[in-house]
C-alpha cells in the first residue's frame, strides 16, 4: 500500500490549536507541523520553513478551503462501473510510483478478476467519491495465501494524482480498518513500498499501526533500489484471545 497522503483536515486543526495556543502548547503544534510530509505541502505551493510562521499557516488554511470547497469525501463499497477509474490510478502509480512493485498495468479486465477474488473472501474493497468522481480506493487481501495465515490480512490503498493531500487516503483506510473489524481478522499488516514515503507512513501510524521492520533494497524500479516497511495493527481483539472466539458483526 502506500500513499503518501496525510489528513489536511488534521492538519488545519493542528493550525488552529497553533494559532490560538499558549507558548507552552506551540511546542507540541511545531512538532505535529514538522511531521508534516513535504510531498503534500508542494501540492498547495508552501515550503517548510514557510509553514512556521503564522502568516503562511492561514493562507495554507484559506488555499485549503478554496481546493476543497468544504466537499466532504463518500467511501463506500466499489462496483464493476468503477473499474475504468481504478484502472486509471492503478496505472498511475505503476508507471511512475513506488507504492506498488508491478511495472505493467494490468487491464480493467484483470483489476477486476482481482476485485472478485477480495469479495470471494468476504473482504472489502472499497472506492472514495469526491463530487461523484471517484478519487481513490482500498482493499484488504489476504497476507499469505497458507492456512495458518488465515486471521492475517494486507491493506492497499491508492489515491489519484491530482488529489493527494486531501485527506482521502485517511478516509479510505479508516473505512477499511472498521469494515474489518466487523470480521474474524485479528492482523491487519501494511507492506509499504519506499521507506521515504513518509506520508503513506505517517498515515499508517496516526491510525495505530505499529513499526515492524524494514526490507532494504528489495525491489527495484524507476532507476533505483527500494526498501519495503512493514507495519502491523491489531484488529478486534488481536492475538488476545484464540480465534474461535472473535466475535463477527
Amino acid at each position: 500500500m502506500s500513499y503518501r497522503n496525510v489528513s489536511i483536515k488534521c492538519f488545519l486543526k493542528e493550525v488552529a490549536l497553533y494559532l490560538t495556543a499558549s507558548p507552552r502548547s506551540r511546542i507540541r503544534q511545531l512538532n505535529a507541523l514538522r511531521r508534516l510530509d513535504d510531498r503534500l505541502l508542494m501540492d498547495i505551493g508552501v515550503t517548510r520553513s514557510e509553514t512556521l510562521t503564522k502568516e503562511t499557516l492561514m493562507t495554507f488554511a484559506s488555499t485549503f478551503e478554496k481546493n476543497t470547497g468544504g466537499r466532504s469525501i463518500a467511501v463506500r463499497n466499489s462496483t464493476e462501473a468503477d473499474l475504468d477509474a481504478i484502472q486509471n490510478i492503478y496505472s498511475h502509480e505503476v508507471l511512475h510510483g513506488l507504492a506498488t512493485f508491478e511495472e505493467v498495468p494490468p487491464s480493467a479486465a484483470e483489476l477486476g478478476n482481482r476485485r472478485n477474488e477480495v469479495l470471494n473472501l468476504g473482504l472489502p474493497y472499497l472506492v472514495a467519491e469526491l463530487d461523484g468522481q471517484v478519487v481513490g480506493y482500498s482493499y484488504a487481501n489476504n497476507h499469505r495465501p497458507r492456512p495458518a495465515y488465515r486471521n492475517s490480512i494486507e491493506n492497499s490503498v491508492y489515491v489519484a494524482k491530482d488529489v493527494h493531500g486531501r485527506g482521502i487516503g485517511k478516509a479510505l483506510l479508516s473505512a477499511l480498518i472498521k469494515r474489518c473489524e466487523t470480521g474474524t481478522w485479528r492482523q491487519m499488516v501494511a507492506v509499504i513500498g519506499d521507506s521515504g514515503n513518509a506520508g503513506s507512513i505517517g498515515l499508517h501510524e496516526r491510525l495505530g499501526f505499529r513499526h515492524v521492520g524494514v526490507l532494504n533494497s528489495v525491489g527495484f524500479k524507476l532507476g533505483r533500489w527500494v526498501d519495503t516497511v512493514i507495519m502491523q495493527r491489531a484488529l478486534n481483539d488481536g492475538d488476545g484471545t484464540l480465534p474461535e472466539t472473535n466475535k463477527v458483526g
